[in-house]
This record gives structure tokens, C-alpha cells and sequence, in this order.
């Protein structure tokens, strides 16, 4: 699996877990590293701190997972799902998805700087306090979904379709908004200038 607008691949790794029953699991301190973990269930998995460097994670499950200050980094995430997940102060820079689903999937802080998640389907997810500084949202349906105060300076966002989503706060600098589907998308009143002078308006008081 690749990204090659970005020539990512995932990351090699050096052993493999399989068809794991990690569901309810506390992950709380573990630390992986080239791992690639295929068909594991972690289901209601749980824990603070836990580690995953270049990691590989295949048909995993994280339904209704709650993690806190754990770092994925630099890991590629294919064809899991994320059903009710929770990230709290999560660290998944270089992290790469691809064909994954997030429905209801809430998170809160943490940096997901450089993240790849291009044609995503985000729109029943919650992003709040999130840094994604140059993370791809190339083509991602985040229709209805929530992104408010989010760091999206240097993102991909062309194709996105923002319609209906909730962006207060947001760093919205590398939006063109002739590029992205903006319908009845909630801004707040300094977005609407950044807004209207990518389209090149020129706004003054009076």
C-alpha cells in the first residue's frame, strides 16, 4: 500500500502478530516497534502511553477503543475500523490510511501533523484541538463532520468536500476555495476573511 502523491509505503516490518483477540485489552505502557498486527480485535482496547512505531496494522479493529497519549507513528492503518474510537492527546504523525472507516471516531488534541488520509470518509467524525499541519485530506468527504480548531495550515484539502462541516477555529491558510465543496459550511467571522481573500475580494472596515 502507497500514497504516491506523497511516495509513501508502508513501513517493513521485522515480526507479525495474527488474528489476535485483544479485545478489552489494557495497552497501557506497551511498546511496539515493525510490527505489523493482521485480523487483530481491539475492540474496547484501552490505555494511556501505549507505543506503536512503524507498524502495520491490517483488518484491525478498534471499535469503541479509547486511547490516551499513546503515539502511532509513522504507521500505515489498512481496510481497520475505527467505530467509535476515542484519541485523546494522541501523537500519529507520518501515519498513513488507507481504505479504513471512522465512523463516530472522536479526537481530542494530539498531533496528526503529515498524516496521509486522502478520499476519507470523515463525515461522522470529530476532530477538536488537532494539530494536522501538511496532513493529506486530498478528496475526503468530511460532509456534516466536525473539525473546529484544528491546525490544517500547510493540508491538502483540494477536492475535499467541506460541506455542512463545522470549521470554527480552524486553520483554514492552505484552503482554495475553488477547489473544495464549501456548502453551508460553519465558519466563524476571521475565517470568512481568510475565506473571501483566497477568492480574491478585497475586504475592508467602512
Amino acid at each position: 500500500m502507497a500514497d504516491a502523491r506523497r511516495g509513501r509505503v508502508a513501513p517493513l516490518t521485522e515480526s507479525v502478530i495474527r488474528s489476535a483477540d485483544w479485545d478489552g485489552r489494557d495497552l497501557s505502557g506497551e511498546s511496539h516497534h515493525r510490527v505489523s498486527l493482521v485480523d487483530v480485535d481491539m475492540t474496547e482496547a484501552s490505555g494511556r502511553g501505549a507505543e506503536f512505531v512503524e507498524c502495520h496494522f491490517r483488518d484491525v479493529r478498534f471499535n469503541a477503543s479509547v486511547h490516551e497519549d499513546a503515539a502511532f507513528v509513522n504507521c500505515a492503518f489498512t481496510r481497520c475500523t475505527f467505530f467509535d474510537a476515542a484519541f485523546t492527546g494522541c501523537k500519529l504523525v507520518g501515519s498513513v490510511f488507507d481504505d479504513c472507516t471512522f465512523d463516530l471516531l472522536k479526537v481530542e488534541g494530539g498531533d496528526w501533523s503529515f498524516t496521509a488520509l486522502p478520499a476519507a470518509d470523515l463525515r461522522r467524525a470529530t476532530f477538536s484541538g488537532v494539530r494536522m499541519r501538511e496532513a493529506d485530506l486530498s478528496g475526503a468527504r468530511c460532509a456534516g463532520a466536525v473539525l473546529r480548531r484544528v491546525d490544517l495550515s500547510g493540508a491538502r484539502l483540494e477536492k475535499a468536500d467541506l460541506s455542512r462541516c463545522d470549521l470554527r477555529g480552524s486553520d483554514l491558510s492552505s484552503l482554495d476555495p475553488y477547489t473544495a465543496v464549501l456548502t453551508g459550511a460553519v465558519i466563524d467571522p476571521y475565517q470568512a476573511i481568510t475565506v473571501a481573500a483566497a477568492l480574491g475580494l478585497d475586504v475592508r472596515d467602512g
